[in-house]
């Protein structure tokens, strides 16, 4: 075979990202597309960083993160590919190290060290900055710089180093233009109460309380969930609790998506709420993002449907990866694990962000949920809820914001003997109080005004 017809090395570099001027996110989102489209394929994202600047200190807070791409072109190429897309984004440099729509940095180039007046890698000041090592350190914590031996420091090691910055920087998840981002590595940040608003027939609390078609009614109903305190409102078409029947996706959309429209277009009080999508189906999911929701919330993290990951990928919207296993009709037969539930929980979540991150969902669009009561019984629920700031600081799971889902459930009547699931008020506000006290970012709630106020004492005790 002549060289002609080799197949082109492929290359892994890391790049950094940053903005401080406009739309931060949307630029890094941007960023990220061009670079897929110029056949640098991003392979992963860390998390976003709220950091403020270094060197030139007067100027706004910026957006930081990494990304790992495989590419077949040279640093210089590479280089020149990056600033390019810079310029095509609007990226204007007045000064060295001030304001800027859009920054792209090669950090690491395979294990090369390489030298030229215009790059340097890796980058010269890298091991210095935080803002630089955190999100490397998602991606890479146990790698060593190029050519540094066996028993260097780790990049982990380096982070580790530097002095504490101040203030924090916080780990950034978007949700949309008009509701705040989470923040779930701030210690003060609130928990957001997300209202359950099932229009179905027959879900295991609140079945055909609520018509898909009876607008008087869902407006009340909506106008009341914000009234009593939630901040984003998570609209269902499909029962998923243990043995529900599927409906499909024709009659799902049908349900959801006229209630979706009709928030959005005809309940003012409504348009700094968010709105999520509870499917695991693709194309309702779409439906549902095309009428005005948010977020996707899937049960499944992707597994019932191949087509949903590819999905949320392409529609950038931000997605809750639930822990289940096999289906509704499945799971109560499938809570065996031998190894503790709380490794078992983290390395199959593990595997879902990385289907996600596979599918092109970036790491800052990721929310995860442990799933209580779908596949575990009422001893995993309780370690779940017990060890939930565990299962957070894993390594791999750091830095996501985390979902808790246990209003109602059975393992709360066992425990009080409650057998009507709308009953089980006081039980479910010991658990929301739980999940605050573990570090949830959003708690999932049927019983919108007690489990608000349950939150805001919770907050104002452990989220200082």
């Amino acid at each position: 075979m002549n060289s002609t017809s080799e197949t082109p090395r492929v290359h892994r570099a890391f790049i950094a990202l940053g903005s401080n001027v406009g739309d931060r996110v949307e630029m890094i989102e941007k960023a990220c597309l061009e670079l897929d489209k110029a056949n640098i394929k991003v392979k992963r994202t860390s998390s976003l960083f709220e950091t403020t600047p270094m060197y030139v200190l007067d100027q706004g807070t910026f957006i930081n993160g990494v990304c790992e791409v495989e590419t077949n072109l040279s640093p210089m190429e590479l280089l020149d590919k990056l600033q390019a897309i810079e310029n095509e984004l609007g990226r204007m440099k007045l000064i060295d190290k001030g304001p800027r729509s859009i920054d792209l940095d090669i950090l690491l180039y395979d294990q090369e060290i390489f030298s030229h007046e215009r790059l340097n890698v890796p980058h010269n000041l890298m091991l210095e900055r935080d803002f630089v090592l955190r999100p490397l350190c998602q991606l890479i914590p146990h790698e060593r710089p190029p050519k540094s031996g066996k028993n260097a420091n780790t990049y982990s090691d380096y982070l580790k180093a530097l002095p504490p910055p101040e203030p924090t920087p916080y780990s950034t998840t978007p949700i949309s233009p008009h509701f705040p981002s989470l923040y779930a590595t701030d210690p003060k940040r609130p928990t957001h109460v997300m209202a359950i608003l099932n229009l179905t027939p027959d879900s295991f609390s609140d079945g055909g309380t609520h018509s898909p078609t009876d607008f008087t009614q869902l407006t009340e109903t909506v106008r009341s969930f914000i009234a009593k305190g939630a901040t984003i409102i998570d609209v269902g078409g499909e029962s998923t609790r243990p043995g529900s029947i599927p409906v499909g996706a024709e009659e799902e959309i049908s349900r959801v998506v006229p209630a979706i429209q009709h928030i959005r277009q005809n309940i003012p009080e409504a348009s700094n709420i968010a709105i999520s999508i509870d499917t695991y189906r693709a194309a309702v999911a779409e439906a549902a993002c095309n009428a005005g929701a948010d977020i996707i919330n899937d049960v499944s993290a992707g597994l019932l449907d191949p087509e949903m990951l590819p999905t949320a990928a392409r529609l950038g919207k931000s997605i809750i990866l639930m822990h289940m296993r096999g289906t509704p009709q499945t799971m109560t037969q499938l809570t065996d694990y031998p190894n503790g539930v709380i490794p078992e929980v983290s390395a199959e979540l593990r595997n879902r962000v990385a289907a996600a991150e596979s599918a092109g969902i970036r790491r800052w669009r990721i929310i995860l949920d442990p799933g209580l009561g779908f596949a575990k019984h009422q001893p995993q629920d309780l370690e779940i809820l017990r060890e939930l700031s565990t299962l957070r600081m894993t390594e791999g799971l750091e830095c996501l914001p985390w979902l808790m889902g246990p209003s109602r459930k059975r393992f709360i009547g066992n425990i009080t003997g409650v057998k009507t699931a709308k009953d089980r008020v006081w039980g479910t506000a010991a658990t929301v109080s739980a999940s605050v006290s573990g570090g949830a970012d959003i708690v999932r709630v049927h019983d919108v005004q007690e489990m608000s106020h349950v939150a805001k004492v919770a907050d104002a005790i452990y989220r200082v």
